[in-house]
């Protein structure tokens, strides 16, 4: 168990874009939502909105 703790937990590896990411979060949350599980939703709810891309100069449509 000691040599288990020492190696700690297994590195996940990262999303390949940032559209699989949010396709994985917003999985995560609506299966919170139909569970009920209404903090665990709350959380997963801003953590898309932290992933979501910012558009900083947006370009009007005239």
């Amino acid at each position: 168990m000691s040599r288990a703790l020492a190696q700690g937990r297994a590195a996940r590896p990262e999303p390949p874009s940032r559209a699989a990411l949010l396709a994985s979060l917003l999985r995560k949350r609506a299966a919170a939502h139909n569970v009920g599980a209404q903090e665990l939703e709350a959380l997963l709810r801003d953590q898309i909105r932290w992933s979501l891309p910012i558009e900083r100069d947006p370009v009007s449509a005239e």
